[in-house]
C-alpha cells in the first residue's frame, strides 16, 4: 500500500518553525508593546536547550476540518519530533539535517534535507537559540485574538511567505511562552497549534531525533512538488 503523505503536513510544520527561526533583514517596525513582547520571547526560547509539550492542531479550510493531537520535542541545532498520537499515529522527525515522515504500518518513509523542506524558499533551520521575532516578520503588532484575557497575542506576516500566509498570531502566557499558534493562509485555510504541559531544558537524548528504518520499508526522496 503507498503511504499517502499531504504536502500540508510538511508545509505547515515547517512554516511554523521557520516563522519563529529564519532569520532575514529587518523591515517594518513593531510598535513598543509588540517589540516590548517579542523581546520577551526571545529571550525565553533563546536560553532553552529543549522544549517538550503536548500539542493539539486544529486544520479548517477548502472544506476540511481536522483534529490532531500528539507530543512535541525540541532540541537545539534544529532537532524536533513530532509523534502524532490521533487520529493517526504518525512521527516527523529531524536530526537537524534530515527530515524523516513515517505513518507506521505503511510500505514508504519519506525523508528530505532540512533546507529543502519548504518550497517557499525559507529553509527550516532552529526553533531554539536563535529566535529574533522583530527580525523575522513584517508589520509585528498586538492582536486581541486570545483564548485567555491573562495572555497577549503578537501577529504579523513571516517574510518570504507573502504570497502563502496572510498573517501567522503567536498567543503568549506571561511567562513568555508561547502556547498557541495560528497559521492563516491566502486562501483561507488556517492551521492552529495549542501547546500544553510545556516541560523546559529537561534532558533528551539525541537518539530521540534519530529515525531507524523499520524492516520492509522502502525510504524514498520527498519532493516539494508533491
Amino acid at each position: 500500500m503507498r503511504m499517502r503523505v499531504r504536502k500540508r503536513d510538511w508545509v505547515v510544520i515547517s512554516s511554523l518553525l521557520w516563522a519563529i527561526a529564519s532569520v532575514t533583514p529587518f523591515a517594518w517596525a513593531a510598535d513598543d508593546a509588540a517589540r516590548k513582547l517579542a523581546g520577551k520571547v526571545d529571550k525565553r526560547y533563546n536560553a532553552l536547550q529543549t522544549l517538550k509539550a503536548d500539542f493539539v492542531e486544529t486544520y479548517s479550510g477548502n472544506g476540511v476540518q481536522r483534529r490532531e493531537t500528539g507530543t512535541l520535542i525540541l532540541k537545539q541545532s534544529g532537532k524536533m519530533r513530532w509523534d502524532y498520537a490521533s487520529p493517526t499515529v504518525k512521527l516527523f522527525v529531524s536530526d537537524g539535517k534530515t527530515a524523516y515522515f513515517y505513518v507506521p504500518g505503511e510500505h514508504q518513509a519519506r525523508k528530505a534535507p532540512v533546507k529543502k523542506l519548504d518550497d517557499l524558499h525559507s529553509p527550516l533551520r532552529y526553533l531554539l537559540g536563535k529566535t529574533h521575532l522583530e527580525k523575522e516578520f513584517d508589520g509585528l503588532r498586538m492582536a486581541d485574538a486570545k483564548l485567555d484575557p491573562a495572555n497577549a497575542v503578537l501577529a504579523g506576516v513571516p517574510k518570504n511567505m507573502a504570497d502563502r500566509v496572510q498573517q501567522v498570531m503567536f498567543e503568549v502566557n506571561p511567562q513568555g511562552q508561547i502556547v498557541r499558534i495560528v497559521i492563516e493562509e491566502l486562501d483561507g485555510a488556517s492551521t492552529e497549534f495549542r501547546f500544553n504541559k510545556i516541560e523546559e531544558n529537561t534532558p533528551v537524548a539525541d537518539s530521540q531525533f534519530k529515525f531507524v528504518k523499520p524492516v520492509g520499508v522502502e525510504m524514498t526522496e520527498w519532493e516539494s512538488s508533491q
